[in-house]
């Protein structure tokens, strides 16, 4: 599985990921290219080599009208308002989902500072992160996820620093306001040199496509970049280093929910597995269990992404009868799948493929074969075994 570990281990910032992710290029000058052609407004982007601790790697400038603004990933002020940033995002010529990624990482922004200032979110002004050279930050990082293509994204937790910054609205603490809300959920730490280390747009990036947070997982990495900020501490080399390469495909982790239920009707029980699979739950089973003083009862188990365990397990909670829950990381191993259609005499069928490891199968997509017996009134099996013959 390609993978990209990304070392925080002195912060990140939005001119730290561009350095770090253009560095996994053929030529880093690609991003140069690249943000050229995507036409954000008034904006050019340079590539310098550079060095820190003796360590070569990528210096990201960004000009605005000619001139580079030095206020270092938003730690200074600059206005502009949420919706002022979606149109210029919206109107790049770049692909959709690099749009998506891009407007929902100002979304997470936008909520951020909202959620610092006490107002809705459309009357947020970007004072911290706002400047266009945050706008080049965030979709550059969104074009090169994408042309860099990993499957599974890890980090390292995330250096924060610790003390007081100045930045628009006076001096505040650090980590800022909006970082400390874009970061719930990630490990962090402050570590012991004074300064701001994470920036707002590092965290919105960082907890947007990172899946993962730990040490560097057992993978072969063919490929490093090495991207530089603008802090100057003792004792910390300001570089994000970012890793690219195969790992296990075992390695990725689930979250198992598990919950003990004797007080719930089966109609009462089927409707809350619907409820938690349309809160996003990958699966959810209900087996039989004996519970205390003999009592017959249902273990529910649910499985989910580990970035949506929180979410989950909130679910559980509020759509059974349950008052507590266990949870676990669980390793998954499984097949990548695809589906083809069959055309057979009853009408076309899809068929879902898996293959990996060593091991292929495959079968009918059971809503298919449903609808083929419906429209031809022949039973739901001869469809299987003529989807069968056809695909042989």
């Amino acid at each position: 599985m390609r993978t990209l570990y990304l070392d925080c281990s002195a912060g990140v910032s939005g001119d730290m990921m561009l350095g770090a992710l253009c560095g996994l290029l053929d030529d880093p000058h690609e991003l140069e290219g690249m943000m050229k052609d995507a036409g954000i407004p008034h904006v050019d982007v340079r590539i310098e080599k550079a060095s820190v601790s003796s360590v070569s790697g990528n210096r990201v400038r960004v000009l605005v009208h000619g001139e580079e603004e030095h206020q270092n990933d938003g730690r200074h002020g600059h206005h502009g308002t949420q919706g002022s940033k979606e149109s210029v995002i919206s109107g790049l010529n770049v692909s959709e989902t690099v749009k998506k990624h891009a407007l929902e990482i100002y979304g997470s922004i936008a909520s951020a500072e909202a959620e610092v200032h006490g107002r809705p979110v459309d009357e947020v002004h970007f004072h911290e992160v706002g400047a266009m050279d945050a706008v080049a930050d965030v979709v550059g990082t969104c074009m090169l996820m994408e042309r860099l293509g990993a499957e599974r994204i890890v980090a390292s937790p995330l250096r924060t620093g610790y003390g007081q910054v100045r930045c628009a609205h006076g001096v505040l603490p650090v980590p800022a306001p909006a970082t400390a809300i874009l970061l719930r959920g990630v490990p962090v730490y402050a570590g012991d040199a004074e300064g701001e280390f994470t920036t707002p747009t590092g965290a919105a990036l960082i907890s947007h496509f990172v899946q993962e947070y730990g040490r560097m997982p057992l993978m072969t990495y063919d490929r490093i970049g090495t991207g530089f900020g603008g802090i100057e501490a003792a004792g910390v080399a300001d570089m994000l280093r970012a890793f690219l390469g195969e790992s296990d495909s075992r390695k990725p982790t689930m979250t198992q929910i598990e919950c003990n239920l004797d007080d719930m009707t089966p109609e009462d029980l089927g409707e809350a597995v619907r409820a938690i699979m349309d809160d996003g739950a990958l699966d959810v089973s209900v087996l039989p269990a004996t519970m205390k003083k003999g009592r017959p009862g249902h273990m529910m188990v649910v499985l989910c992404r580990d970035a949506d365990r929180d979410r989950i397990a909130k679910s559980v909670i509020r759509n059974t009868t349950t008052i507590g829950i266990r949870m676990h990381r669980c390793e998954r191993l499984e097949l990548s799948s695809r589906f083809e259609t069959v055309s057979t005499v009853y009408g076309d069928v899809r068929v879902k493929t898996s293959e990996g490891h060593g091991i292929s199968k495959w079968k009918p997509e059971h809503d298919d074969v449903v609808e083929a017996s419906k429209r031809s009134g022949v039973p739901q099996e001869e469809v299987r075994r003529e989807v069968i013959r056809s695909k042989r």
